[in-house]
């Protein structure tokens, strides 16, 4: 065998007994073509709250292929997702964050691509930017949403 393929399986066995980061739980969906075989295409609706971050929970949009191949999980999603993020309680900060960090990732092809949301902290305005997009082993896609949480007082009324 020869290196480049011990490489390949060795980088193909990895990416298939890594699990994505954090859990999203699904709020609901949108079918957007119609199937006549399998799941019809679809757009998920998923939240979840920042790891490090208590307070911020982020809701998330991304297309989901349907069909035969997309029912078996063998599809390739595309690329395309929006994220909203918001503070819904007061902000506490678990250690130290550091910019670019994967709060979120998802895979959305059998092998090498996922979806990942990074976080980046604005010192200058004492704000949260999270950051969503689709990353690959080859080439990546540079269609991206962000979105930003002002670190503001809580006050329980």
């Amino acid at each position: 065998m020869t290196l480049r393929k011990m490489v390949c399986s060795a980088l193909l066995l990895a990416s298939c007994l890594l699990p994505g980061r954090g859990h999203a739980e699904e709020i609901g969906t949108v079918d957007t073509v119609f199937k006549l075989l399998g799941p019809d295409s679809k757009i998920v609706i998923e939240a979840f709250d920042d790891p490090k971050v208590d307070g911020v929970a982020c809701h998330l949009s991304r297309a989901k292929k349907g069909g035969i191949s997309g029912g078996l999980g063998l599809a390739e999603d595309p690329s395309d997702a929006s994220i909203a993020c918001r503070q819904i309680g007061p902000i506490n900060m678990k250690g130290d964050l550091k910019d670019g960090e994967s709060v979120f990732s998802k895979s959305t092809s059998i092998l090498f691509k996922k979806m990942q949301v990074v976080r980046f902290y604005d010192k200058k305005r004492n704000t949260l930017v999270y950051l969503v997009y689709s990353d690959k082993l080859v080439e990546g896609s540079p269609k991206n949403s962000i979105s930003s949480v002002p670190i503001m007082p809580w006050h329980k009324e």
